[in-house]
């Protein structure tokens, strides 16, 4: 007698999706709460709608300025854990001390002879298609080094020359920026072996290069070691975004009788930002790994442990931003967020 063939029971938890199998689930966008988001073409409309402008004219005033970095103090007002710096942005340092990180370098052969300068400038972001040298783009690596061709050494001058390129230095920087993104105090360095070059040489190439748009705020010499990236202990991302001016904010309660009244109850056109505030909070002191953003992806050129930041500080605040011009009294609302780490808050920075 011919037994019957066995079926196999069906498992306990089917999963629809790989991601499921995986352990995690991919977003529910038909929830009870899937009217207090917007749609894409919601937050396009929002986002179009910004008041840029006074954002814009606002960093071009602290690149024309020269304020860097020092002119956000206001924007935050005065913090007892910051720690206390000079204009330029770099912790003070003794004239010795100073001198001595020069020196470790001097009598030493070889690449050590080459003179290295620290070049700390700021530029308007709306004025450049970003850091990095582009072909037939604007950028502000590429006018950096058209115009640090002057302090090339004859050597390396006539090498550029038989290759038929343009006589230019080569500018470090501690990381790029992308097309619009100001930077207030960017860090970059410059190497020569002409032994004649002054720091307030480059300094004054540099403010004539383009005023009102790149700003030299200090050029110094510094030792061999010194490297833009390597030698950064933490970066300092500031995002400045406009708010209506007569928007009411409005309470979860508020919004959850609203919902429960209107089933077709649209989303709220404003937000909290002591919310905002409260939940980027948490992730100070916390050490992030670049994979969360990254989790469908394979590693493709390492295996080895995840590459990590340390957020030491996160906020964000209501502020104002006024006009450059004493005649204006407007103001625009806006919110600030301020994240600063011991890396780049991405990974390919």
């Amino acid at each position: 007698m011919a037994a019957a063939p066995t079926t196999k029971a069906a498992p306990a938890v089917a999963f629809s999706t790989a991601a499921e199998r995986d352990g995690y689930a991919q977003y529910n966008h038909t929830d009870a709460c899937q009217h207090l988001r917007w749609t894409a073409r919601e937050s396009y409309e929002y986002m179009y709608a910004r008041p840029w402008s006074r954002v814009v004219d606002f960093y071009a005033e602290l690149v024309r300025t020269g304020a860097g970095a020092a002119g956000l103090a206001e924007l935050f007002g005065k913090d007892e854990k910051d720690h206390l710096r000079d204009t330029n942005g770099e912790e003070p340092l003794a004239s010795s001390e100073k001198q001595m990180s020069v020196k470790s370098s001097k009598g030493r052969g070889g690449r050590w002879e080459r003179a290295n300068f620290k070049i700390v400038l700021s530029y308007h972001g709306g004025s450049f298609d970003g850091w990095q040298k582009q072909p037939d783009l604007n950028t502000v690596q590429g006018l950096v080094e058209k115009h640090l061709g002057q302090f090339v050494d004859e050597r390396k001058a006539k090498q550029l020359q038989e290759r038929s390129l343009p006589i230019e230095g080569c500018a470090t920087v501690a990381g790029r920026t992308d097309k619009g993104v100001t930077a207030l105090q960017q860090v970059c360095s410059f190497y020569t072996w002409r032994k004649d070059v002054q720091p307030a040489d480059i300094k004054d190439t540099i403010n004539e290069a383009s005023p009102d748009k790149i700003k030299s705020l200090v050029v110094s010499e510094v030792s061999r070691e010194f490297h833009p990236n390597f030698s950064a202990k933490w970066r300092r991302y500031l995002y400045i975004f406009p708010l209506d001016g007569d928007a009411k904010s409005i309470s979860e309660d508020e919004q959850s009788s609203m919902i429960l009244e209107n089933p077709e109850y649209k989303a709220p056109r404003s937000f909290d930002v002591a919310k905002v505030d409260k939940i980027i909070r948490q992730l100070e002191g916390k050490m992030l790994s670049y994979k969360i953003f990254a989790r469908d992806t394979q590693a493709s050129r390492s295996d080895g442990p995840a590459t990590e930041c340390f957020m030491f500080h996160s906020r964000a605040a209501v502020t104002k931003l006024y006009s450059a011009d004493e005649n204006c009294k407007e103001s625009t609302p806006v919110m600030c967020v301020e994240l600063v780490a011991n890396r780049f808050l991405r990974k390919d920075g």
